[in-house]
């Protein structure tokens, strides 16, 4: 499988504690960082929860 590079583009401040925990397991923090994480379909799902506050570009 491949990469994920994921990018947090909105604060998660006023969302739920639990956008807030996929957020963190993203291993996302600022707004702006990003991270590279393998395509599986955890993440995926952890991804898919919180769509709203990152930004995707996948890699091969």
């Amino acid at each position: 499988m491949g990469t994920i590079t994921v990018r947090l583009k909105k604060s998660p401040v006023s969302c739920t504690e639990k956008m807030k925990a996929n957020v963190r397991g993203l291993g996302l923090r600022k707004i702006g960082s990003t991270k590279k994480l393998e395509n599986t379909p955890c993440v995926r799902g952890m991804i898919k929860k919180v769509i709203h506050l990152v930004e995707i570009v996948e890699e091969k």
